[in-house]
């Protein structure tokens, strides 16, 4: 299995952090690849995260109302093979 990284998107330019709004998936849910998993918010603008990869959401390191820096994990997904 790889794990493949979910990180906070910038929506914006001048985007520093965002709060996460909702998961659209739990733990040990299947996800697919593009599939909207999480929406957050900036000061200005509201975002969808996408699955970066097919597989299984593994982990959530931060919950709903938490605000997060631009590029940090916010989750995990484990894909099948190598």
């Amino acid at each position: 299995m790889s794990k493949i990284n979910v990180i906070m998107p910038k929506l914006g330019m001048t985007m520093k952090k965002g709060t996460i709004v909702e998961w659209k998936k739990k733990v040990g849910e299947k996800v697919e690849k593009d599939e909207v998993i999480a929406i957050v918010e900036s000061e200005k603008l509201t975002g969808e995260v996408k699955a970066p990869a097919s597989g299984v959401l593994a982990e959530i390191f931060h919950d709903v109302g938490d605000e997060v820096p631009v590029g940090e994990v916010i989750g995990i997904i484990e894909t099948e093979g190598s």
